[in-house]
């Protein structure tokens, strides 16, 4: 008996399941500095053609930075596709500006152009950023069709004017569903359970708290105009503003842990702990940090928002993150003849 037991095979243990693990970025102010002050230079010397490649060098560095687990993602994508989405952006909104200076028409006939290309642009920037993204030598994706981007952002925008901004909860909610699920990692797609109560919930808050803000205020006005006089008028309008800058990091925070405490991929979910009172003091002391030099400060508020903003954000493994990147299969490099034709359309220049 003693000898059976001990020509038994031995049974090998399971696989530990790691902890959570929280993404690290690694970016200095100093460093991102002398790629940001480069980059602007090259820009204006180039009449804003170099801010394609300036765009490049910012994400690799960034991408390169940014850790999970160990291993860091890689940004691969191409210069003159973004070059070639900018100058498509700026034709665009360039004709929509002078179209109003013919006449009324013709700037109506360019906003309704705008408004039936816009779900494209979307849908083909959101194609490129994740195609040309990988972690762990595997490239993302998104598999949202071009009628799905339609529906989430021309029509259900339309429902939010039609509803007097009463469905807005409910099209964020949409929109966020649609951008979470149609994306993938290989082949394995994202998952995004958050109800529209709960967006409904955090958009409640916001308005509840501009109402007690303003009541404030109004009662702060009240006193100080029978000791201030006139100038009661200016301080409750600082006050004002102050507060209502304040609450954009409120919902900034509320938002960001509603979406990534209902997202995961596989069994693996993903959980969020931002802190308002920290995106507070963050938000307000990087304005002050650029208003004081002039601009200069800006690489290292950018630096110091992706910090907190990435490392306030966790994967919960359910498994062994290895065994799931290699079992995961890079569909997404199939697409890779048709990538060639996709554009990075940013809007934001």
């Amino acid at each position: 008996m003693e000898q059976f037991l001990d020509d038994a095979p031995a049974v090998a243990p399971a696989p530990a399941v790691p902890g959570p693990q929280r993404i690290k970025f690694h970016a200095s102010g100093s460093e991102y500095f002398r790629i940001w002050i480069v980059n602007l230079l090259l820009t204006i010397a180039t009449l804003g053609i170099y801010s394609a490649w300036a765009k490049l060098r910012r994400n690799q560095y960034m991408y390169s930075c940014t850790e999970l687990a160990g291993a860091s993602f890689e940004y691969h994508g191409k210069p003159m596709a973004i070059l070639k989405g900018r100058i498509i952006a700026l034709v665009l909104v360039g004709g929509y500006n002078l179209a109003f200076q013919f006449s009324p028409v013709a700037g109506l006939i360019m906003l309704l152009l705008l408004g039936a290309v816009m779900p494209f642009l979307v849908w083909n920037s959101l194609k490129f950023r994740l195609f040309y993204t990988s972690y762990r030598g595997i490239r993302f994706g998104f598999g949202g069709s071009l009628k799905a981007a339609y529906f989430h952002f021309l029509l259900l925008p339309i429902l939010y004017v039609v509803s007097l901004t009463l469905a807005l909860p409910f099209v964020h909610q949409r929109v966020k569903r649609f951008q979470h699920t149609e994306s993938r990692y290989g082949s394995q797609h994202f998952s995004f359970d958050a109800t529209v109560g709960a967006f409904y919930k955090r958009y409640l808050i916001l308005l509840g708290l501009m109402f007690a803000g303003g009541i404030v205020i109004g009662i702060a006005s009240a006193v100080l105009g029978a000791s201030l006089g006139p100038k009661a008028v200016f301080v409750s309008v600082a006050i004002g503003y102050l507060w209502f800058a304040l609450l954009i990091p409120v919902f900034m925070n509320m938002i960001q842990n509603l979406v990534w405490n209902h997202t995961s991929l596989g069994e693996h979910r993903f959980s969020s702990d931002m802190e308002w009172g920290k995106v507070a003091l963050l938000s307000v002391t990087n304005v002050l940090g650029i208003v004081c030099t002039l601009g200069l400060f800006t690489p290292f508020a950018i630096v110091r928002w992706t910090r907190y903003h990435l490392e306030s954000i966790a994967l919960l493994p359910a498994g062994s993150l290895d065994e799931f990147a290699a079992g995961a299969d890079d569909a997404v490099s199939a697409t890779g003849v048709g990538a060639t034709d996709m554009l990075d359309f940013d809007l934001s220049i």
